[in-house]
């Protein structure tokens, strides 16, 4: 698996997370939602998000020309 695939992974769980928990706990959970969907928002335009660094130190790699390294 590469960092890039890896941040979508995550970012999936986590809303699919969120809405479980804002379903059977509190709406208040719906705010993780919209975290991630601001953080991937501003990823789209600089190409960083924290998740890249994070999965990058767990060993993942990144993509470089359409092949992982």
């Amino acid at each position: 698996m590469t960092v890039e695939r890896g941040v979508r992974l995550m970012a999936g769980v986590m809303v699919l997370l969120s809405l479980a928990l804002a379903h059977f706990f509190s709406l208040y959970w719906l705010w993780l939602t919209v975290f991630v969907g601001v953080n991937l928002l501003q990823s789209a335009f600089t190409n960083w998000c924290p998740a890249m660094n994070i999965l990058r130190a767990v060993g993942l790699k990144d993509v470089g020309c359409g092949i992982a390294k």
